[in-house]
């Protein structure tokens, strides 16, 4: 079962933004910052933003790779693990 997000006022986090900052950084866990009732923002812990970005990156590789490989551009898994073995044996 997914965990219910963590909800925030913008009125809360300008009277208290040192506490939700330290909140935020202690779970990891990311908090919608609401404004007029509605979601306005995300505020994530910098090791939590780095994590979503790299997996972002990695995703962004594979979606390029899936691309190719339907225009055909691709590589046979034959040839990709026979490069790999004279690379290997270049050692």
């Amino acid at each position: 079962m997914s965990k219910v997000p963590d909800i925030v006022p913008i009125s809360d986090l300008r009277q208290d933004a040192a506490a939700i900052l330290k909140r935020v950084s202690n779970t990891r866990e990311p908090v919608i910052i609401t404004q007029r009732g509605r979601a306005s923002a995300v505020l994530l812990s910098i090791d939590a933003y780095k994590e979503t970005e790299e997996e972002r990156q990695i995703l962004k590789v594979l979606a390029r790779g899936d691309r190719e490989i339907q225009a055909g551009k691709g590589y046979s898994l034959d040839a990709v693990l026979k490069e790999a073995d004279l690379l290997l044996n270049e050692e």
